[in-house]
């Protein structure tokens, strides 16, 4: 299949994609991964994944890309989700907030949980959930989430490991996804 642009052709999950190669700095490029609107995708990388996890008890993830994958895993395991959001809501009580840098955003961002997800997470077996894992910055901000609950991490699991997050021995993933350096 012929692209009008350049792409990287990564099979995943007995499925195939052709992901846009977009620029990060004047050094480096990246796949561009977004699973929002795949839901083929999804179910397939949701599957595979669950296939693949230690026990836990609840699933977390970040807003807002990993959104679409912890819920059909949640939906498939019959595990419950929570969502670390990237703002304070009206309806948040009592929030407790974690920064983080992401590879794919400009400035610092902030997660947060509500004191009623906080309180849920304790005790429990955590599995953390994400599209892409690079920097695992995102990773770890969840993590000091789960650390202030006073949850066990079970797990970390990705769809992708980006550049040197293949090399992770504490990443569950379905596939390496490549840097590209200029």
């Amino acid at each position: 299949m012929t692209q009008p642009y350049p792409t990287y052709e990564l099979k995943i999950a007995g499925l195939t994609r052709y992901l846009p190669i977009c620029p990060v700095n004047e050094n480096l490029d990246i796949a561009g991964f977004v699973i929002f609107s795949d839901v083929e995708l999804t179910i397939a990388c949701a599957t595979e994944l669950l296939k693949k996890l230690p026990d836990h008890d609840v699933l977390l993830t970040a807003e807002s890309k990993g959104i679409p994958l912890a819920y059909e895993m949640s939906r498939q395991s019959g595990k419950k989700y929570i969502l670390a959001r990237k703002g304070k809501k009206l309806y948040m009580r009592d929030p407790v907030a974690v920064d983080v840098k992401s590879i794919t955003t400009e400035k610092i961002q902030t997660l947060y949980l509500d004191a009623g997800d906080m309180e849920y997470l304790k005790g429990k077996r955590i599995l953390l959930v994400d599209d892409v894992v690079s920097t695992g910055e995102s990773m770890a901000a969840m993590e000091e989430l789960c650390r202030i609950a006073g949850g066990t991490i079970a797990g970390k699991a990705a769809i992708l490991a980006e550049g040197d997050a293949a090399d992770r021995d504490d990443l569950i993933y379905l596939e390496k996804l490549p840097l590209f350096f200029k």
